[in-house]
């Protein structure tokens, strides 16, 4: 992979990251989609961690 491709993948990793825990506090307000919120919140930091790993890559 190009050092471009590795850094779109780093924001687009955050980016979704970042769509985990907003879906992580909707569902601790009461409305579960899909996942629980502490699943949600387990896959916001495996997210995280690829997106940093990719960015140290780049």
């Amino acid at each position: 992979m190009k050092k471009k491709d590795w850094r779109l993948l780093s924001q687009v990793l955050i980016g979704a990251s970042l769509i985990a825990v907003i879906l992580s506090a909707m569902g601790f307000m009461g409305s579960d989609i899909w996942l629980a919120s502490t699943q949600w919140l387990l896959v916001a930091a495996v997210m995280a961690l690829f997106g940093i790993y990719s960015r140290l890559n780049s």
